[in-house]
């Protein structure tokens, strides 16, 4: 579900708590996100998982195999998992949308 937190600037959410347009996702809008999800700062390698979150998404519009993710940034295979406790919060601070019930199960 949605912070109801959440300030008034950010562009609209989903019931689930996903950006419903990541263009209008900023490195601020994720800082925000992840404040309200108890991350208080996010580093340059929670933003190298964001950018190829985000990347990834961009360009094939699916959700990517997490450990692959990982691997290729030269992280342990758990990274996401470390950094921001679920892949299903780390791609709703890369303010990327609702991938749908099925990849959210695998999330």
């Amino acid at each position: 579900m949605i912070d109801t937190r959440l300030p008034p600037t950010l562009p609209p959410f989903d019931a689930d708590g996903f950006l419903k347009d990541p263009a209008l996702w900023t490195e601020q809008i994720a800082t925000t996100i992840a404040r309200l999800d108890g991350i208080q700062d996010l580093t340059d390698t929670h933003f190298r998982v964001i950018d190829y979150l985000r990347d990834h998404y961009l360009h094939y519009g699916t959700l990517p195999v997490m450990r692959h993710v990982c691997l290729t940034l030269q992280q342990d295979r758990h990274c996401v998992d470390e950094l921001f406790r679920s892949p299903r919060e780390a791609w709703r601070i890369a303010g990327l949308p609702n991938p749908g019930e099925e990849a959210k199960s695998y999330m």
